[in-house]
């Protein structure tokens, strides 16, 4: 009687176990896509609503540049500073390598003799190649 109680020992998996995981692994790979998806679509609408506050700013940035270049004032202001446009009447003062040279609106100081502008030294050198003689 002993070899038949050892006989009918229970198997380690039954069928149903067996069954029963296999199932749930079927699940998990078929569901493993799509959750995958989905936090990946989390993920990029999260970065797009980001994107998205950074181009709203941008745009009222830019409305407000608009803004500021429709005042004259601020359009004169940007004209002499990076222009340097002067009204009548007004001096023009132009610094040229630490000294002063100043003149009235519209004129520009006489050139330094000792040092020439950059270009004529350009101008000097293409006519040195071409075998012309120099100005």
């Amino acid at each position: 009687m002993g070899a038949a109680v050892a006989a009918r020992r229970r198997p380690l998996f039954t069928g149903r176990a067996v069954l029963l995981t296999g199932l749930v692994l079927l699940l998990a790979l078929t569901l493993a896509g799509p959750v995958g998806k989905y936090v990946a679509g989390r993920a990029e609408l999260v970065r797009l609503a980001a994107e998205g506050r950074q181009l709203d700013q941008r745009t009222r940035d830019l409305h407000k540049e608009i803004e500021r270049q429709a005042d004259p004032a601020y359009m004169e202001r940007q004209a002499r500073a990076r222009l340097t446009y002067v009204l009548p009447g007004d001096r023009l003062i132009v610094v040229v390598d630490g000294q002063a040279a100043d003149g009235d609106a519209g004129t520009l100081p006489e050139p330094d003799v000792e040092h020439p502008p950059w270009y004529d030294g350009l101008m000097q050198s293409l006519s040195d190649t071409d075998g012309k003689p120099g100005a």
